[in-house]
């Protein structure tokens, strides 16, 4: 299949990569062209100056950038993919933004003659890099069905959750879940170093019983050692966590956990820890040595 990827960041650079390597004809806009560059001559396919340039052609056009703005930036406009998708494309966007702007560009693309699904992933890079994403889909039907096959080149689980808007949904469902999970791992894992215990042999018995959670079993080790240097950034976080507040906002939900949990990453920012791994929450509960 003719397909495009806009956004070559630490995760679209690696999703467009499985999608080359299982066999689509892949081109590629990055804003900065360098990069977009660097990947043609590692994986093939073409590259282009505009996203519009770009989703000439191509049946189905994925995207993966920064934010609302970024998205709308990506697809309206004369140089928008929208603006060189045919009749009938699809937009399959993996960017993590509002259901808001989602519905939005959903209703842009029906206007167009256009399929857009939104898909946010989980997984971080390192579930990008082994193509082992979850993808949460709000899209119609038929479109879904068209488009599901494609992405599990970098995806283990593409599933579709109700209309356009209800992938951006779920993926709120999935950080403010992760939010309560990592600072209860952080409080358990300083308590019992507070208390002297060997924590690794702590974290494999518990591990095999109620506590167990992905959290623990990928990122208790770091967190014993105090190494976050990698992973899914506070600041991403904080970006989505946000995008969970304000739409609690608007549904009259109640996230205390989520708020409170957001401040103490703004404690991490304020330690100059914006580029940590979110695991970093550990680090505000430790007594100074």
């Amino acid at each position: 299949m003719h397909v495009a990827f806009i956004g070559l960041g630490t995760m679209g650079y690696p999703m467009a990569g499985h999608l080359a390597r299982a066999g689509h004809s892949v081109a590629v806009h990055n804003r900065t062209a360098a990069r977009a560059q660097r990947w043609t001559s590692e994986f093939g396919g073409s590259s282009a100056r505009t996203p519009a340039a770009a989703a000439r052609a191509a049946q189905i056009v994925f995207a993966c950038v920064g934010a609302d703005a970024d998205l709308r930036e990506v697809t309206l406009g004369p140089g928008g993919a929208f603006a060189g998708m045919d009749a009938g494309a699809i937009f399959f966007d993996c960017t993590t933004t509002s259901a808001e702007v989602a519905r939005e560009l959903a209703a842009e693309a029906r206007r167009r003659g256009l399929h857009f699904i939104d898909g946010p992933v989980s997984g971080g890079e390192a579930g990008a890099i082994r193509g082992q994403l979850t993808v949460m889909c709000g899209a119609e039907e038929a479109a879904f069905e068209q488009a599901r096959p494609v992405a599990l080149a970098f995806a283990r689980a593409v599933t579709r959750l109700g209309p356009p808007g209800s992938g951006q949904l779920a993926k709120m469902v999935n950080q403010i879940c992760i939010a309560g999970l990592v600072q209860g791992l952080a409080e358990g894992i300083a308590f019992g170093q507070a208390a002297g215990l060997d924590m690794p042999r702590v974290l494999e018995a518990i591990g095999q019983g109620a506590a167990q959670s992905w959290q623990m079993d990928n990122r208790g080790a770091t967190m014993i050692e105090d190494r976050f240097d990698f992973g899914f950034a506070v600041d991403w976080m904080r970006k989505d966590l946000g995008l969970c507040m304000a739409e609690a906002g608007r549904n009259g939900a109640q996230l205390p956990v989520a708020e409170l949990v957001d401040g103490f990453y703004a404690d991490i920012q304020a330690m100059g820890g914006g580029r940590w791994d979110t695991s970093s929450l550990v680090r505000r509960l430790r007594r100074p040595s």
